[in-house]
């Protein structure tokens, strides 16, 4: 009988490339696949990997989806998504547990490179890098995806998030698409909203370093622009 892409062979074959190779030269999808293949034990994952990956344009893309984003993929059941949602839990936990930090950030652009590497250029997002009392990085939070009503955000909602990773001290990134980013990263609500952030940041100690509205090729900083005192 001819070996197929689920066989045993093929699969040991693909985790010993890994353990020689690391995950250099792996496509994202091997990658996946990989990884499913421990999730969905006898049956081919090459084409629904490929699937998650036509879908959500990167392996980033995949893990960052939510369970009702992946479950509604054919082939994808409950325990599956859950599977790839404790994959990225685990990839951000343990840098924590090691007590390796992403660094320690000391000026915007500094913040602007981690979410750059991080985020990529998903479009638009509203991120929170989380900061101990040596401003070194615990963690980089979304807290919104996708265009963003800035009149409905709650700032004691964001807060919150903060709080909930025990950060010292916050910088708020606004990711804009390159084709928003002059009109829109100079309106008042973006200086009412940073404002409002530091505000509700300090009624619990917690100190925000800086707004920052990044585009593709360049920031604004709300601290440079006398936003925040």
């Amino acid at each position: 009988m001819a070996e197929t892409k689920g066989s045993p062979g093929h699969r040991q074959r693909l985790k010993e490339r890994y353990l020689k190779a690391s995950i250099d030269g792996f496509h994202d999808y091997e990658v996946l696949e990989i990884l499913l293949t421990y999730a969905i034990p006898r049956r081919d994952v090459k084409p629904l990997a490929k699937s998650l990956i036509q879908r959500f344009r990167s392996l980033k893309g995949v893990l960052e989806a939510g369970i009702d984003e992946l479950s509604s993929i054919k082939g994808v059941g409950e325990n599956t998504a859950m599977f790839l949602l404790l994959v990225k839990g685990a990839a951000f936990a343990y840098p924590r547990e090691e007590g390796q930090a992403r660094g320690v950030i000391r000026s915007a652009p500094q913040a602007i490179e981690l979410v750059r590497a991080l985020d990529g250029d998903e479009g638009e997002r509203f991120l929170a890098i989380c900061l101990n009392s040596k401003n070194e990085v615990i963690e980089v939070e979304t807290l919104h995806a996708g265009a963003m009503e800035m009149t409905s955000v709650s700032a004691r909602a964001m807060i919150e998030k903060a709080i909930k990773h025990n950060a010292r001290s916050v910088i708020f990134v606004h990711a804009l698409p390159e084709a928003r980013e002059k009109g829109h990263a100079r309106t008042n609500n973006e200086k009412y909203l940073s404002q409002e952030l530091s505000s509700a940041a300090s009624a619990v100690d917690i100190i925000v370093h800086d707004y920052l509205i990044s585009g593709k090729n360049d920031f604004l900083s709300a601290r440079e622009k006398g936003w925040l005192r």
